[in-house]
């Protein structure tokens, strides 16, 4: 089933794309909810003049991302969490906490644009954060053990 998506979906599409997606889950979910249209050719002649409308205003949101990206750089995010006698860390680090300490830097990243490698032990990991559907940078995070652990 081809859908207009009307949102940006984690590991379907970003908005405005055609996309392909089985059809329980475009016509249960994905459309009740708002996020996207059938893909007939009526809706997909409004979308076209939407998105010819709007592509000055993209132009401007993807060189905000660059600016942001630029901005961010090389930059190493130290994140302190408790680990056990092994080195491996209880719990797990989070895209919350990586998008906190962004927000402690000046960058408002929505936490549901970063994604962070499966942490389990103290070390240095990277993160993605998907700033703009051309734009992405990826984030050094070292994960140290808390100053009251040792």
């Amino acid at each position: 089933m081809e859908i207009i998506l009307l949102t940006d979906i984690a590991g379907v599409g970003y908005k405005n794309d055609i996309v392909s997606v089985k059809a329980g889950y475009g016509r249960n979910y994905l459309i009740p909810q708002g996020f996207a249209l059938l893909a007939n050719a009526s809706n997909r002649k409004i979308v076209a003049e939407n998105v010819r409308q709007a592509s000055h205003k993209a132009e401007k949101l993807k060189k905000d991302a660059e600016d942001i990206a630029a901005a961010i750089g090389e930059m190493v995010i130290e994140i302190r969490t408790v680990v056990g006698e092994s080195g491996r860390i209880f719990g797990r680090v989070t895209n919350t906490q990586v998008a906190d300490i962004l927000k402690s830097k000046g960058f408002d990243i929505d936490r549901k644009k970063i994604t962070v490698d499966d942490v389990k032990s103290i070390g240095s990991y990277t993160a993605i954060v998907d700033l703009h559907k051309e734009v992405k940078h990826t984030l050094a995070v070292n994960v140290m053990a808390a100053e009251d652990n040792q």
